[in-house]
């Protein structure tokens, strides 16, 4: 299964190549695409409500200010869908985070941290290895990376004020 990321404007690319990175690194196919809920809305919920038999298994979108992408996703399919609310100049990213976590009760839209890609690539990921052996070793495998970084970490601050 594949990840599908959808971004309101190719503005955000940049954003979103921090999860496509993510998803690299744990072999994770993907596909991406600029679809606004509000400029190309009939084609967004298209591909939402195609997504399953074009091979989906989970949907990421990322947007800014009023954020609508997510929520147009979820509305369109009971795939887990994955929003990335984006920084924009008005609201520094609050504008985005509120409209992507207040989804109506029954189209539920995980939320991740503003510009929060790589923990987006990375909850994909863990939504697939429930079905999936080798994704769930390598998710164990990079949570333990993590742990032996943060304790080399900890090593170096602890050698630094030893007294």
């Amino acid at each position: 299964m594949r990840v599908g990321i959808v971004m309101g404007s190719a503005s955000d690319l940049a954003t979103v190549e921090k999860a496509t990175a993510q998803l690299d690194e744990f072999g994770v196919d993907y596909e991406v695409h600029v679809l606004s809920a509000h400029r190309s809305p009939h084609e967004a919920a298209d591909f939402a409500a195609n997504a399953r038999e074009n091979g989906i298994g989970v949907i990421i979108a990322a947007a800014g200010m009023a954020a609508h992408l997510a929520g147009a996703m979820a509305a369109n399919t009971t795939l887990p869908v994955i929003g990335i609310p984006l920084t924009s100049n008005a609201l520094d990213g609050m504008d985005a985070l509120l409209a992507t976590v207040q989804m109506p009760s029954g189209i539920p839209v995980a939320t991740v941290a503003i510009d929060g890609a790589k923990n987006a690539a990375i909850l994909a990921v863990q939504i697939l290895a429930l079905g999936n052996e080798e994704l769930t070793t390598k998710i164990n495998d990079h949570r333990a990376a993590a742990t032996e970084a943060s304790l080399a970490a900890n090593a170096e601050v602890e050698a630094k004020f030893a007294r």
